[in-house]
């Protein structure tokens, strides 16, 4: 959410950055929300001033009574009584413009990084840098979840009985794959310098409202029925949380932290024939990284997370590539977006398997997480979020990446410790 006086005083600049993110149907709301701000500042000193009659006709009512005159205290105090109810009035119709300017505000996009190519979506993504060789066997690649039938490792029959599509049984040893790249994320996370925290799978709605915009609730949340309570999309939302309606001490700055949580995804639409099996389901795990920094070092660790990410990739056997986000393809809150590809040999092509945001001072501003400097002045704090890793949908690049022609896959020597030594698994069939 932008500050108020920033766009009251660029509007411009606002409704630009709103066209480069092609979001032409919002620029309507900047001039409204200007006209409703001009009112409500307007009732606010109306208030100021009712205030400040009503305490000076007071101070006369008690002058008067003693006095003795007691008619024009009368009246005077029929004059404090009319302004109170003017008051009151006049605080109601500000709560209520207050609340209708928070609700467009919320509407209204970050400013993006200068630095950010635009475009209007995804297909117009810029490749950044591309890390390992991406390699095309000569034997035939099969699909992620015949690879894992191969080791009887998935069942999404039973799974589709139980839950519905978008579920899954992972078993044997790609359940305890799937575990171990999870629990080396964690560690290759705490070896730098991250705090290791699971934090609540659920959170309340001015939570939600405060990590993401009112389209990515939408099409994301669970509800939980008869409460006020949402399914985590992804623990960035119950962690950036942690800190809401707090002022943090400078000194203690950066909070840096990695998460684990299982992420509940409504995953609405139709979607393509690589994009079934465990590719876009409603139930996965993921480790998370997630930092609150000051403003002036937001930029230096968003280069730090994405960074990671490539790191612990490499370190798998798994070529990688990243992409700059454009302007389109930015949710509202980020001002600038990395995502982090994977090389699938099957398909001959990068697919993400991970995202990079700077979300600058939005998410803070929402939620009131502010920073308190030396000095006593308070500032808001930046948050950044990434993707460590999110299996199953690495465990696809995993396989396809370290398969054999015998149908085997080769357990790359940092993984070795959280697979028990195992250095290669072999099919059931």
């Amino acid at each position: 959410m932008l500050d108020m006086k920033f766009l009251r005083e660029n509007p411009e600049l606002v409704k630009e950055n709103m066209k480069k993110k092609f979001q032409d149907n919002k620029l309507e709301l900047v001039d409204k929300v200007i006209l409703l701000d001009k009112e409500n500042r307007t009732l606010k000193q109306k208030g100021d001033d009712l205030r400040a009659q009503r305490n000076a006709f007071s101070k006369q009512i008690g002058g008067l009574m003693k006095e003795g005159k007691k008619e024009e205290a009368e009246q005077m105090k029929a004059k404090v009584q009319a302004m109170a109810d003017e008051m009151k009035a006049t605080e109601e119709k500000e709560a209520e413009i207050s609340a209708e300017i928070k609700e467009i505000m919320m509407k209204i996009p970050n400013i993006i990084d200068p630095t950010v190519p635009i475009g209007k979506d995804d297909s117009e993504n810029v490749e950044m840098q591309k890390y390992g060789e991406p390699v095309v066997p000569a034997f035939e690649i099969p699909y992620h979840t015949d690879i894992m039938e191969s080791f009887e490792g998935i069942d999404l029959d039973s799974a589709r009985k139980v839950a519905g599509n978008g579920f899954y049984y992972l078993m044997g040893d790609i359940a305890r794959l799937h575990s171990a790249v999870i629990t080396y994320a964690r560690d290759f996370m705490i070896n730098k310098g991250f705090t290791y925290v699971i934090p609540p799978f659920m959170i309340r709605s001015n939570v939600v409202t405060g990590v993401m915009s009112f389209a990515e609730m939408e099409s994301m949340m669970y509800k939980i029925e008869g409460e006020d309570l949402y399914l985590i999309g992804t623990s960035e939302h119950s962690m950036i949380g942690k800190f809401i309606d707090t002022i943090l001490d400078e000194k203690k700055l950066p909070y840096t932290y990695t998460s684990y949580s299982p992420c509940f995804r409504k995953e609405k639409g139709a979607h393509g024939i690589e994009e079934r099996g465990v590719y876009r389901i409603h139930q996965f795990e993921k480790q998370e990284m997630i930092v609150v920094c000051k403003p002036e070092e937001s930029a230096q660790w968003f280069e730090k997370l994405y960074t990671n990410t490539v790191e612990l990739f490499r370190s798998l056997d798994i070529p990688v590539r990243t992409l700059e986000c454009c302007s389109g393809d930015l949710a509202d809150l980020k001002s600038k977006s990395v995502d982090v590809e994977a090389w699938s040999p099957r398909q001959q092509k990068y697919f993400e398997v991970g995202s990079c945001s700077n979300l600058t001072d939005a998410q803070a501003r929402r939620l009131g997480i502010r920073v308190k400097d030396k000095d006593g002045n308070k500032y808001f704090a930046h948050t950044l979020n990434n993707t460590v890793v999110a299996p199953p949908r690495m465990l696809i690049a995993f396989l396809e990446n370290n398969l054999s022609e015998d149908g085997s896959i080769h357990i790359p020597e940092a993984l070795q410790p959280y697979m028990g030594g195992t250095k290669v698994l072999m099919p059931k069939k």
